[in-house]
C-alpha cells in the first residue's frame, strides 16, 4: 500500500492500516519539520474526536485541546452571540491546532515502525487499471523513484499526483470559484473574544478564531489576486479593527503578524473518488472553503472509511467496502459543502452583481442574519451543521 501525502487523511490512514499490518509506505513531499509547524486548521468536529479516540489517535488534543461552543456575529445593525454547544445536538468543537495534530499522528506512525518517506515528491500514479499501479516519484537526492503497490490512496490535496494522474473522462468534476478571497493571518497574540468572531462590514469580512493561548487566527476580505505581502502589520490591524468594531465593541490584542497568506474561496469535488486501485481523500476528493471549518474534519471521516475498506479487502478479499466507499464519503462531502456555501453567503457580498442586484442580495443575506438571530429553529440548525458532517 503506498499512502501519497502526510496530512491528517494520510496519517490517519497511515496508522490504522499499520495497526492492522497492512505494510503501507507514506511518500511527502515536506520535510518533517515543515509538517510540524505548517499552521492550517484548528476546529475539530465532535465526530472527528470522537472517531481519533476510537482507535488511540487522540491522546494529545485531549491533553491540549481546548472546548469552544460560542460565535459571534457583529454587522451594522449590531451584535449577537450563539453558544451552540447548547443548540442543535448539543455538542462543542475542540480546538486542537491542525499541525499539532499532523505532529502526533506522525510521532504515533513512527514510533510503532510506520514507513515514510520525506522529501519524496510524487510525480504520477501509473496502471490505477491493473492489480499493481505504480508511482514514480522524485526523491530527497532529486533521483527518481518507483514504487508498486496493490492500492494508491491519493492523499496528496487537490493539486497533487493523484488527481493530475486521473485519465480524462475517468470522473467528473465540480467545481466552483466563489470570486473572494481572504488574507488568511496568524497573529503572535492572544484571542481578543471567548468566541469565534465573524464580522460582517460594508468593506468586507472579517473573521476571529482562537488557536491557542498566545496565537490567534484573523481573516480580511480582500481582492483576489492580492499580494499578502502588500499589508503592512499597521494595515492589517487597522482594518480588522474597524470591520470588528472594536471602538463599539472592545480593542483587538494586537501582536506581530506571523503569517499571511491569500486564500481563494473554492469548492471542488470530484466523483467518484475510486478510479481503480487509485483511492482519494482529503482535500484530493473535496476541496472546500475554510468558511465552515470542514476540510480536516471531512479529511479525518474518509480516512477512516478508507481504512476499514481496504483492510476488508486486503486482510480478507472482501470489496465491499471499496466499492461503496465513494457513495460513502459524497454524502458527508455534499452536506458540507452545501453547509460551506450557506456560510459564504451569510457572510459575504455577492462578487460582480449591479448595484440593484447588489441591494437585494445584500438585504437578503441581512436577513439570514436577522433569522439566526431571533429563530431558535434556525439556530438549532445552525448548530447542527457547524459542529457535524
Amino acid at each position: 500500500m503506498v499512502i501519497l501525502g502526510a496530512g491528517p487523511a494520510g496519517l490517519v490512514l497511515g496508522n490504522l492500516l499499520h495497526d492492522r499490518g497492512i505494510d503501507c509506505t507514506i511518500l511527502e513531499r515536506s520535510t518533517r519539520a515543515n509538517l510540524e509547524t505548517r499552521a492550517r486548521a484548528g476546529f475539530l468536529a465532535p465526530n472527528t474526536v470522537r472517531t481519533l479516540d476510537r482507535h488511540g489517535l487522540a491522546d494529545g488534543l485531549k491533553r491540549h485541546g481546548e472546548e469552544h461552543g460560542s460565535c459571534e456575529f457583529r454587522t451594522e445593525g449590531g451584535r449577537f452571540r450563539l453558544d451552540y454547544r447548547e443548540l442543535g445536538r448539543g455538542e462543542p468543537h475542540t480546538v486542537y491546532p491542525q499541525q499539532a495534530l499532523v505532529t502526533d499522528l506522525l510521532a504515533r506512525y513512527l514510533d510503532n515502525g510506520g514507513r515514510i518517506r520525506f522529501e519524496t515528491e510524487a510525480l504520477a500514479v501509473q496502471d490505477a487499471d491493473g492489480p499493481e499501479p505504480a508511482v514514480t516519484a522524485r526523491g530527497a537526492d532529486g533521483r527518481p523513484t518507483r514504487w508498486r503497490a496493490r492500492y494508491v490512496a491519493g492523499c496528496d490535496g487537490w493539486r497533487g499526483a493523484a488527481r493530475r494522474s486521473l485519465p480524462p473522462g475517468a470522473v467528473r468534476r465540480h467545481h466552483r470559484d466563489h470570486g473572494i478571497s481572504w488574507l488568511g493571518l496568524l497573529a503572535e497574540a492572544p484571542p481578543s473574544l471567548d468566541a469565534v468572531g465573524y464580522a460582517v462590514h460594508p468593506r468586507g469580512f472579517a473573521g476571529h478564531m482562537a488557536r491557542t493561548p498566545e496565537v490567534t487566527r484573523y481573516y480580511l476580505q480582500c481582492e483576489p489576486g492580492t499580494d499578502p505581502d502588500s499589508w503592512t502589520d499597521e494595515r492589517i490591524w487597522t482594518e480588522l479593527e474597524l470591520r470588528m468594531r472594536a471602538g463599539e465593541y472592545g480593542p483587538l490584542h494586537r501582536g506581530p503578524i506571523l503569517e499571511r497568506t491569500l486564500i481563494d474561496l473554492r469548492s471542488d469535488v470530484l466523483e467518484p473518488l475510486r478510479h481503480g486501485s487509485l483511492l482519494l481523500a482529503g482535500d484530493a476528493a473535496s476541496l472546500i472553503s475554510p468558511s465552515a471549518a470542514k476540510g480536516a474534519n471531512l479529511a479525518v471521516l474518509e480516512a477512516e472509511l478508507l481504512a476499514r475498506a481496504l483492510i476488508d479487502a486486503l486482510a480478507h478479499g472482501d470489496q465491499a467496502g471499496l466499492d461503496a466507499y465513494s457513495a460513502g464519503c459524497l454524502s458527508s462531502i455534499w452536506r458540507a459543502q452545501e453547509f460551506s456555501h450557506w456560510m459564504i453567503r451569510l457572510l459575504h457580498g455577492t462578487p460582480g452583481a449591479d448595484g440593484a442586484e447588489t441591494l437585494f442580495l445584500d438585504a437578503l443575506r441581512d436577513s439570514r442574519l436577522e433569522s439566526l438571530r431571533t429563530s431558535r429553529t434556525q439556530q438549532d440548525w445552525f448548530a447542527e451543521h457547524y459542529v457535524g458532517l
